[in-house]
This record gives structure tokens, sequence and C-alpha cells, in this order.
């Protein structure tokens, strides 16, 4: 999924300041698992918007609204219920949501009420860990299922540097060296041999460096 976290309530008042109507919009998707951007979070962003407007001695109308995700269409047509009840849209949805609002609706002021950070999963309760890069080529099947391209500091893909030191990164101590792992479990699956393949030159053409990426199944196109 992909995680985010909430912005400073300082840096979004700042981002409102002109706003006199604010649509605070919930996204019930991703970030609602990491419970950052769903109707809960969005109900205390609204109330926390509502005591810092007030302390700061200004004063806006501020709603509430979700949509079921901020990255499809279909969803997206579904804020005209709010029409002329906002001046600017607060998004709680990661940077594709906004995104995608910003696309869709050019006379919307639309702002991100989030800061996004990853692909993750659960870890433990409250915590979630980077787990993908998204990068467009994937090695997964090379690395017994861990990726060396996000979970690696460097993103090494031969192996572990030199600083390792007792299965931790060298650039961050408190981090499982991930290629120390990734040995650790081939071991146990009986395919240690196959880690004295050399893996070759990553083609970084796949990960969108020439621009944003598209991606089309011609049998779900209309």
């Amino acid at each position: 999924m992909i995680v985010a976290e909430r912005k400073p309530l300082a840096e979004i008042l700042d981002m409102v300041k002109d706003c006199k109507k604010i649509l605070v919009l919930a996204c019930r998707g991703c970030v609602t698992v990491c419970s950052a951007g769903g109707e809960r979070e969005a109900e205390i962003l609204a109330s926390l918007l509502r005591l810092g407007l007030k302390k700061a001695g200004r004063t806006a109308e501020v709603i509430e609204g979700s949509l079921v995700r901020q990255c499809d269409k279909e969803y997206i047509d579904a804020i005209d219920q709010w029409q002329g009840r906002y001046d600017a849209i607060l998004s709680t949805a990661c940077g594709v949501g906004v995104n995608f609002i910003a696309n869709l609706r050019p006379a919307d002021h639309v702002f991100p009420a989030l800061n996004t950070t990853f692909f993750g999963g659960s870890a433990e309760q409250g915590i979630w860990r980077e787990q993908c890069a998204g990068c467009g080529n994937c090695v997964l099947h090379l690395t017994g299922g861990l990726c060396p391209v996000a979970r690696c500091a460097k993103s090494l893909m031969n192996g572990p540097c030199g600083g390792s030191v007792n299965g931790r990164c060298e650039i961050h101590k408190e981090v499982d060296c991930i290629w120390q792992m990734i040995y650790d479990r081939m071991d146990r699956l009986g395919r240690q041999e196959e880690m004295r393949i050399a893996a070759p030159i990553r083609d970084w053409s796949t990960a969108g460096h020439g621009g944003p990426r598209t991606q089309t199944r011609a049998d779900l196109t209309v």
C-alpha cells in the first residue's frame, strides 16, 4: 500500500490562509490503512483547522467529505455534491490523489494535507515499513522475495557492501542488512548457489526517468 503521514498543522494552515470555505476531503483507500487520510483522520484535521484558524483570529468554514478513492475518475466526479460549498480542497489522499483531482478539476484549488512517504506494509501495530520502490523491473524472483532496491540503503544488486556489520546496515545501524536477510533466506530455501550468479546492470528505463509512466490493459479499455 501507499504509506503517508499528515503534514504539520502550521504548514497546512499556511496553505489555506487565504481560503474562506475549505473542503477537507478524505480518501478511503491506502491512506486509511496507515491512519493518515481516512474519514476519522479528516474529521480530526477539520477540527484542528477550526481551532487553528480561531486561534489565529481568522474565520473560515471547514466542511468534511470523503471519496472511496481519489485516484479514480469515477469517484472524483462525486465531488460535485459539494459544489459551491468550498473554494479550496484539502486532500488527505496520497500525492496521486492530489494530482488526479488537480488534473480533473482545473478550476479548483487543491492542497495536500499529507506527505507521501513510500510503498510499504504494516510491520506491527502503528509501524509501517517500506518494501517496494515501484522501480518497474522486479527482481524478487532472484532474491527470495526480498527487495534490495527498496530495502538496501544503496540499492545494491550483487550482495552487501563492505560496511555491513553483524547483519546490520552501516548507514542505519538499527536496520537489518537486506542482503544478509536475502542470503539467509536463500540458504534456508536451498537456493544459495543462485547467489553466485552476477545480476546484470539494471534497466532503469522502466523506472520512469523519462517522465510519468503509463500502464495499459487493452482488454480493460473501452
